[in-house]
């Protein structure tokens, strides 16, 4: 590695070629408008690329990240990054997406002291406050993934009562508000149900998205649930 970072811009260099060899005039189209369909929330760990987990080019996704995936009422910019979404790009979709294994929610879990970021992630601490007494029922191998997981319910529900997405939703704006998880130990997406429509969707989807997560993880064995990845949301739909 170059103090220029020579191999970065030579890399940018192979990847537009590569684009416009594959669909060529893509980026003059690029600059005339930017219509995604959806807005992704996710971590900012390195190992979690928007774009390229979902196989979607520039444009066809919206993208915010932060540390683990927070979505707070007091943040202007997540705040302002869904508002300009909704009502500026009109996207339909809104997922949230947190990681397997994610260390702003090992911190939390643990009680890591890390410096500023303590001051952010007090919000995943908040989560784990708020459902410690299922923690407690879960293996403590599985604890951190569980958590993983509880955190996308938590702001997935943030999400659903912004007033960017309250409003679109009183004007009959279709937007749908998703969560997800990634595994990082097999590249995998897993939808966590928490799929909200509409404003009266909002209890129920958290409801049962919340059962789903409790029987999987008090139930599971840390000796062959050691990624405690979610069960595939097809399952349930094969097995009736």
């Amino acid at each position: 590695m170059t103090t220029e970072l020579q191999e970065l811009f030579d890399s940018n260099r192979h990847w537009a070629r590569k684009v416009e060899q594959r669909e060529p005039g893509f980026f003059s189209k690029l600059l005339e408008q930017q219509t995604p369909q959806y807005l992704w929330i996710g971590c900012a760990d390195s190992r979690v690329p928007a774009n390229e987990l979902v196989g979607l080019l520039p444009g066809e996704l919206f993208v915010h990240r932060n540390v683990a995936n927070v979505v707070v009422h007091s943040d202007m910019n997540a705040l302002s990054v869904i508002q300009f979404a909704v009502d500026g790009l009109k996207v339909q979709h809104i997922i949230v997406v947190g990681h397997s294994n994610c260390g702003g929610v090992k911190a939390a879990l643990n009680d890591l002291r890390l410096g500023l970021v303590d001051n952010w992630i007090r919000h995943v601490k908040d989560v784990r406050h708020l459902h410690q007494n299922l923690l407690d029922r879960i293996a403590p191998e599985l604890r951190l993934n569980a958590l993983v997981e509880l955190n996308v319910l938590e702001q997935s529900l943030n999400v659903c009562h912004t007033s960017a997405v309250q409003d679109a939703w009183a004007r009959g704006q279709e937007v749908v508000v998703h969560g997800w998880v990634y595994g990082l130990h097999n590249g995998l997406l897993q939808d966590l149900r928490m799929t909200v429509r509409q404003g009266g969707d909002i209890q129920p989807a958290y409801a049962a998205a919340l059962d789903a997560l409790t029987a999987r993880y008090v139930s599971a064995d840390p000796a062959t649930a050691a990624t405690a990845a979610p069960a595939d949301p097809t399952a349930a739909q094969k097995a009736d």
